[in-house]
């Protein structure tokens, strides 16, 4: 069946672009796997070089360059090199990846606000209503970049390219109400629907990442005897994360979200949105017999949650009422925990769970954890529960280059305070750079970057949707090298007795250093064997 992707494929070639210049995301998967031969991609990895690049290639061949921008963090990280060509009056056609349009309306993860965010300097921007209308929005971008000289923004949602979306449950609560604290009544109403549960659960959020919130929410739990779950791809902990009733974390897939709240009446969700997705699936995020409630300080967070009550409060006192009227029943839940990996093998290399297991038997409790790895962070929170509130940090919003220049903040701010960035080499890259500041300013980081030459999440990726990725590794990159040109401290670790006698050396001084360090540990690609 020809797709919207054939289709698009077909105008770029009647108008010879057959270059694309791309760093791409997850939501550009669907546009690029199996990419026909007579199409070329050209991978630069930042936006800014991405733009500069077709910008020189649109100038001396005198027609518009093809680039490829990933959601917010693309388009956001081009901005500056858009306004260059404009400037330059260069033409090309910028293709922005969006979110599957089945679930826009729930902001998921890596969902952008993209119209506008080019500001002036684009020539024109289309949003197209449907998925059909992306050819015919290309067609008119190429013609305006040729005439206005300049770059033609076209926004498609990542679903465009392959299927039609999908309708999903209203994202809108039944009932919404707002308090400026602890409303006696609204505490009991919520109280009342957890009493009335016959198997209650909790899910925890980056908005109930506070002392307070959290002790609240042990003790809330202990009176129901309930699993607590942290929401999916949350950038903070909402729990302690080694408290017994701490159930996990939701995957980020409607199917399995599903099967995991199957044995709850009710759901409540604090300081979390409801429930927040990554890549798009058919159906509701929970089954029909599961009701769902949530009590937020956020407002724009209630108004899309699909639930029957939502409840806007400042969390500590709100909670600190709820645990207290909420009535004790019989019912304890104790979680399974899952084993710390073996060590590897002679011979065999270290994977990063190997690296995340010798960190986790070594780190002080009150380390701040500073995560970008998306292809191992299933893995780092299994090994790296947060045991105190600000115990682990990540990027809300997916744009990579968070982790370094974020641990340099936290420490300067919290001198005292363990902090260990855990970062993916492709991560890294994004903003090695900032290694410079926390060299100059004496900020005692301990950054891991484990490294494995590529885009590994990418590569997981594109090998789910049944094809070939077109995007080539970075083997000859040296994170290490690069950070000691900008004047950080850094190892290389090559096994796993090296990476031992290294964290023993170093985990001890975490709390008084005040010499960052690179740890450049190499760790394989490929998926860890069964257990």
């Amino acid at each position: 069946m020809r797709t919207v992707r054939d289709a698009a494929f077909d105008v770029l070639r009647r108008h010879g672009m057959t270059r694309i210049f791309a760093n791409p995301g997850s939501t550009e998967v669907p546009l690029l796997t199996d990419l026909p031969g007579d199409l070329e991609f050209v991978l630069a990895l930042h936006e800014g070089s991405v733009v500069g690049a077709a910008t020189g290639w649109a100038l001396v061949r005198d027609r518009p360059a093809v680039v490829l921008l990933h959601t917010t963090a693309g388009l956001g990280n081009a901005a500056g090199a858009l306004a260059t060509a404009r400037v330059n009056r260069a033409p090309m056609v910028v293709l922005v990846g969006q979110q599957d349009r089945g679930h826009l309306a729930q902001e998921p993860f890596l969902a952008g606000r993209l119209d506008g965010l080019g500001g002036d300097y684009p020539v024109r921007t289309e949003t197209p209503v449907r998925a059909q209308d992306v050819p015919g929005a290309i067609g008119r971008a190429v013609h305006a970049a040729r005439r206005e000289r300049g770059p033609a923004l076209v926004i498609v949602p990542m679903d465009d390219w392959g299927r039609p979306a999908e309708d999903l449950p209203v994202p809108a609560p039944a009932e919404l109400r707002h308090s400026t604290g602890a409303d006696p009544h609204l505490v009991e109403r919520v109280a009342g629907l957890l009493a009335g549960a016959g198997s209650p659960a909790l899910v925890a959020g980056a908005g109930a990442d506070d002392r307070r919130t959290w002790d609240a929410l042990a003790t809330l739990a202990g009176r129901l005897g309930c699993p607590v779950w942290q929401e999916p791809f949350g950038a903070r902990a909402g729990f302690p994360q080694d408290h017994p009733q701490f159930a996990g974390h939701l995957p980020a897939g409607r199917a399995e979200l599903r099967e995991i709240l199957a044995p709850y009446d009710l759901v409540l969700a604090v300081g979390a949105p409801v429930l927040r997705q990554y890549g798009y699936q058919d159906g509701p995020l929970a089954p029909a017999t599961t009701r769902l409630a949530l009590v937020t300080d956020d407002p724009a967070e209630a108004e899309r949650a699909p639930v029957g009550l939502a409840v806007v409060a400042p969390l500590p006192g709100f909670c600190a009422a709820l645990a207290e009227r909420t009535p004790a029943r019989a019912a304890t839940f104790a979680a399974a925990r899952p084993p710390s990996p073996a060590p590897p093998a002679p011979g065999e290399p270290l994977r990063p769970e190997h690296v995340l297991a010798a960190l986790a038997r070594r780190m002080p409790a009150d380390t701040v954890v500073v995560e970008e790895t998306p292809s191992s962070r299933t893995r780092l929170h299994e090994l790296l529960p947060a045991r105190e509130p600000l115990g682990f940090l990540s990027a809300a919003m997916g744009g990579l280059g968070f982790a370094l220049p974020a641990a340099i903040g936290v420490r300067m701010g919290a001198p005292g305070r363990p902090v260990v960035a855990v970062a993916g080499d492709g991560s890294a890259l994004y903003q090695i750079q900032a290694l410079w500041t926390a060299a100059h300013y004496g900020v005692g980081v301990i950054f891991v970057v484990l490294a494995n030459g590529r885009y590994a999440i990418m590569d997981q990726l594109a090998a789910e949707q049944g094809g070939k990725a077109p995007w080539p590794a970075f083997t000859e990159v040296s994170v290490a090298g690069l950070a000691r040109s900008l004047g950080c401290p850094a190892r290389t670790v090559t096994g796993h007795g090296d990476l031992l006698r290294t964290l023993d050396e170093l985990t001890p001084t975490l709390g008084n250093r005040t010499e960052p360090l690179v740890l450049e540990v190499a760790v394989t690609a490929d998926p860890a064997p069964p257990a």
